[in-house]
């Protein structure tokens, strides 16, 4: 088993001022591991809704929950979003000493009532796949390829790793997305998550999107508000201010995980991968969930204006503005769109990310290194 103490450190941090802490993720990341791993450090009641016999253990959730000290953890916690308003009255109550961790495989904003319910109660833990800070940093074209889902990763092989995640999509669309309450086809939403896959780090564009599948913008956007809060799609959102330029005001779209990309393109091998046309998106893609992942951050966006100046990732922390640009090259060179992105957005720093083993200077405040040492200096500095 890898271990993954930082999610086991950010629970920790909001049970210090949080009765209720959420860890949220798409299904098979890895959270109910995280949890069990928590609870085997201290006394602990589990619930697991995908258990029938838990399920029966909460028919009368008040009687069976009323009165529990210490760490209760409930794990798929979307199945039953009753139990949001029932967590509010519980802790609210006087000489409550149960500490409540909720495993979820939906954003709020597809269950609704944990944020209104439990607002003031409760922090968020979000937990992708495992990230090259958790593994081996030379096994990172594995884990690009495969993706950060552990059974996916840690497969004996490439088609053992391509079924499971081929696996995860049907089952994703057939039993998980109905699960939610959402009454889509799956084949329609399977068609709908593959062109995604088609546009992965491109400008959204709903209205092309909608005539593709032969219905209306609105439409599209549904179904892209579903794949995002379901943790399968990034929408990146644009960065704009007032720089007398024409600035692209879409956001782009990236499919999260990039062995679930590669699955959608039917791409089973580092081959398929490497002589793909999307081989530069999809390893941006990549790139870019890792260093939000490090960061830990929302606070993150890309800029682009029409006449083609434009910088990949922007992100805010601590009062600075750092930069990202991802070359898939074996040695980037200074742009005039880097000088451009670098001086509009005052930018504090500017990484251009390659998948190359050195590091260089290109300019005082553009350096080139490879994504593994970045996400180290990043992880390393700290909040």
């Amino acid at each position: 088993m890898i271990d993954r103490p930082e999610p086991l450190s950010r629970i920790q941090e909001i049970f210090w001022s949080h009765p209720v802490a959420a860890l949220l993720g798409p299904r098979q990341c890895g959270k109910t591991t995280v949890a069990r791993v928590m609870a085997e450090q201290e006394p602990c009641e589990f619930f697991d809704l995908e258990n029938p016999v838990d399920r029966q253990r909460l028919a009368a959730p008040m009687n069976a929950l009323e009165g529990l000290e210490g760490l209760v953890v409930i794990d798929e916690i979307q199945r039953r979003p009753d139990l949001f308003e029932l967590l509010r009255v519980l802790v609210d109550q006087p000489g409550s000493k149960a500490r409540f961790l909720i495993l979820g495989s939906a954003s709020p904003m597809l269950v609704k009532g944990v944020s209104e319910s439990l607002a003031g109660r409760v922090g968020f833990v979000d937990l992708a796949g495992f990230s090259l800070y958790e593994v081996d940093a030379e096994t990172g074209d594995t884990l690009w390829q495969r993706g950060g889902f552990p059974r996916s990763y840690l497969a004996p092989d490439d088609r053992a790793s391509f079924g499971w995640r081929q696996g995860f999509i049907r089952t994703f669309l057939e039993r998980d997305i109905p699960q939610l309450g959402i009454n889509i086809p799956a084949e329609t939403l399977r068609r709908f998550w593959t062109m995604i896959a088609h546009y992965h780090g491109q400008i959204w564009n709903a209205s092309e999107l909608g005539r593709s599948l032969g219905s209306s913008e609105h439409t599209a956007r549904r179904y892209l508000d579903i794949l995002a809060g379901a943790f399968m799609v990034r929408v990146l959102p644009p960065w704009f201010e007032n720089l007398k330029k024409r600035q692209v005001k879409a956001p782009k779209v990236y499919l999260r995980d990039s062995g679930l990309l590669h699955a959608l393109l039917q791409l089973e091998s580092r081959r398929d991968v490497r002589g793909h046309p999307k081989l530069g998106a999809s390893w941006e893609g990549f790139a870019i969930e890792q260093i939000l992942n490090a960061l830990d951050t929302r606070d993150a966006y890309f800029w682009a204006t029409h006449s083609g100046a434009e910088l990949d990732l922007l992100v805010l922390r601590s009062g600075k503005r750092l930069g990202f640009e991802f070359k898939f090259s074996d040695a980037p060179a200074i742009t005039r769109s880097m000088h451009i992105a670098s001086n509009d957005l005052h930018l504090d720093k500017l990484w251009v990310i390659y998948p190359g083993s050195k590091t260089y200077d290109l300019h005082p405040n553009i350096t080139v290194t490879p994504l593994a040492a970045v996400i180290r200096s990043l992880t390393a500095a700290g909040p």
